[in-house]
């Protein structure tokens, strides 16, 4: 078999594949013999049928399977001989296979980019300091009891923190729109639920008295008929409701599901969770620091055949949200472009690390794995069955491995990049403003 390769644009290559028509010949020859043994054919017993006949009746069918079978074997042993990765299926054309003469085809196929030198001291990360202070412990347990709390009808004005009960009427240029009317709505002012000018216009207003006020959607709001325009509403207050917010006592313990209402337990565990929310927050801050500083310093390609495999998991990734079925979800609905740049970066991303694995030597730690396994364990009520899970459940373990393995090279980078820190309050934290 001789094989040659050429280099096309970017990392497009051309192989060119000859294969000796003797390969192709004793295939063939077998394929027929094999057939002869099983085949039925009127006149002749079972196992008994001339070769030369099952030649004349099925040469040409069993010659084309032959053909693809060696392609397909050929093509394996050439990219072997090469020492080529091939990123994505290859494009089989100009398949020449007269009999008696030697086979030949071209695959064209992108290969996974090299990297010469990664470049990982010159990454710059700043990494979060943050400490729980009592006025965040406070704040959020503010929180938790707003999130808790009722509403006491009020013969005052409406003003912000106000639940207002209304009825509204919408018209576009006076023409009333479809979504534009509804009765009894509970609007809470300041909540950010509705536009900004239908609360405002709230403000003030007292049970049974009617405004009118001007909304103007934004260019990208969610309706693409009213995006974009301007609306009259017509709202009347029916009723008036001010928050009240739940006493800190055993009832409202309970309610975290501390079954005694011990209140000290149930400080300790929002604390506790605090802490948790605080840590898996500045690790995947870090972490995703890191990735970014990766990037920065190490350019590679991204094989377009894998980033239109991407393109193909974010499509379905984005119908799953929207609980439409992944399949009705085409290109035209949902065009390659609106996922392409982050598909390339996450191809790319894949093939950094996949690239520091490799040539810096990072092998998966086992003792991790298992560690990791044991803290998801131990948050359910019967941790042995996370346990058993985990270790009968191969895929799933792989995944698993997969996320420790990203962890060691993060750590790994970090040994060697330049890391400072800044020290963050735990609202801003959680804000993202970090």
């Amino acid at each position: 078999m001789h094989v040659s390769i050429e280099t096309l644009e970017g990392l497009e290559r051309k192989m060119t594949v000859q294969i000796p028509s003797e390969r192709v010949r004793e295939a063939v020859e077998k394929k027929l013999k094999d057939l002869s043994k099983t085949v039925r054919i009127d006149g002749f017993r079972p196992g008994k049928v001339p070769l030369k006949v099952v030649q004349q009746k099925f040469g040409g069918h069993v010659r084309q399977e032959v053909i693809g079978d060696v392609i397909e074997s050929s093509y394996q042993e050439a990219l072997i001989q090469q020492k080529v990765r091939p990123a994505g299926m290859p494009n089989i054309d100009s398949v020449s296979s007269e009999e008696k003469q030697d086979m030949s085809y071209t695959a064209t196929f992108e290969v996974y980019p090299e990297v010469e030198e990664l470049d990982l001291k010159s990454i710059e990360v700043e990494k979060g300091a943050v400490e729980i202070s009592d006025e965040d412990f406070d704040a959020m347990l503010q929180k938790l009891r707003e999130q808790r709390k009722t509403w006491k009808e009020t013969k005052a004005v409406a003003k912000t923190g106000h639940q207002v009960m209304v009825d509204f009427e919408g018209r576009i240029d006076g023409e009333l729109f479809d979504g534009g009317a509804g009765k009894d709505m509970p609007v809470e002012i300041g909540a950010g639920q509705m536009l900004p000018e239908f609360e405002t216009g709230l403000e003030g207003i007292k049970a049974g008295e009617q405004r009118t006020v001007e909304v103007n959607f934004p260019e990208d709001y969610h309706g693409a008929d009213v995006a974009g325009k301007k609306a009259e509403f017509t709202l009347k207050a029916t009723k008036i409701s001010k928050p009240e917010l739940p006493e800190l006592d055993e009832e409202f313990a309970k309610g975290f599901g501390i079954e005694d209402g011990d209140l000290e337990k149930m400080r300790t565990d929002i604390r506790a969770n605090m802490e948790k929310e605080k840590n898996d927050r500045l690790k995947s801050n870090l972490k995703n620091a890191v990735m970014e500083g990766l990037q920065e310093h190490n350019s590679i390609i991204a094989p377009s055949a894998l980033v239109s495999e991407e393109i193909g998991n974010l499509r379905a990734q984005a119908a799953q949200r929207m609980g439409k079925d992944p399949e009705s979800m085409d290109e035209a609905s949902f065009p390659d472009e609106l996922f392409r740049q982050e598909a390339s970066r996450r191809v790319q991303l894949g093939l950094l690390i996949s690239e520091v694995i490799k040539k810096e030597k990072i092998e998966l730690n086992q003792e991790l794995v298992n560690s990791t396994i044991e803290e998801m364990a131990i948050a359910y009520e019967q941790p042995e069955q996370v346990r058993a899970y985990y270790r009968q459940n191969q895929q799933a373990r792989s995944g698993i491995e997969g996320m420790v393995l990203e962890d060691q090279v993060v750590a790994h980078i970090l040994d060697q990049a330049k890391v400072s820190e800044k020290e963050v309050s735990f609202d801003d934290l959680m804000n993202g403003k970090l």
